[in-house]
């Protein structure tokens, strides 16, 4: 059973957590209600998501103060922030959603479709890192487990040819989801985030090269 990503949605209106719910349920996702930003920073102290959407209007800590805290923290500070707004000062407004560390800047009301497009994009981004580290920790396992290589029947090598195989997929995926966004005039911010994911599997793929027979190791990508 492939694990569903968790998205994080924060707003203090319980109407709007509905609203954003039945939007999103059709990406089949867990979704993570938030009321507050205390309460968001809370349920990233123990789970991973894959995008937060957080509203910019908030009493107490509203939604910059929330992206600050959550931009400094080491275990958060990479997941794609979209802001949700119900107001629209112009373009210093949005510079500053941009400035606190978000990847999109909505403002409500938004279309539904484009939402949820957006969220998609971070999310199908989300599992492929997630295959992606699974590998790497399954292949250094095995490499620690058996550091002399031949004298297990050659496991080791098969091993690296089942990981290559499964790389070469997600290679062909990531490279897929690359032409959508050009093809679909995606925001800037997504195309950056696909092309970080491709850094990531090619140096993932220089790692395996690296690790055939005769050719040395080198350290794999984190």
């Amino acid at each position: 059973m492939v694990q569903k990503a968790k998205i994080l949605l924060v707003d203090d209106r319980p109407e709007n957590l509905l609203a954003l719910e039945a939007i999103l349920s059709a990406l089949d996702q867990t979704l993570v209600r938030a009321s507050s930003g205390e309460e968001a920073l809370k349920a990233l102290l123990t789970d991973d998501f894959a995008v937060i959407l957080l509203d910019v209007q908030m009493p107490g800590m509203d939604g910059f103060e929330t992206a600050a805290h959550i931009k400094r923290r080491e275990r958060t500070r990479d997941i794609p922030i979209i802001f949700l707004t119900a107001i629209n000062h112009g373009p210093h407004h949005t510079f500053r959603g941009y400035a606190a560390g978000a990847v999109d800047y909505i403002s409500k009301p938004f279309d539904p479709w484009v939402l949820r497009a957006k969220v998609s994009v971070f999310v199908e981004l989300y599992m492929k890192n997630c295959k992606l580290r699974e590998q790497a920790a399954l292949l250094r396992l095995q490499i620690e487990g058996d550091p002399g290589g031949a004298d297990h029947e050659g496991e080791p090598a098969g091993l690296l040819a089942e990981l290559s195989a499964r790389l070469a997929a997600v290679e062909e995926q990531a490279e897929a989801l690359s032409k959508q966004l050009d093809d679909e005039s995606a925001d800037a911010a997504a195309v950056a985030t696909a092309a970080h994911l491709e850094r990531k599997l090619t140096g993932l793929r220089r790692a395996l090269d690296a690790l055939e027979p005769g050719t040395g190791s080198v350290g794999l990508p984190s």
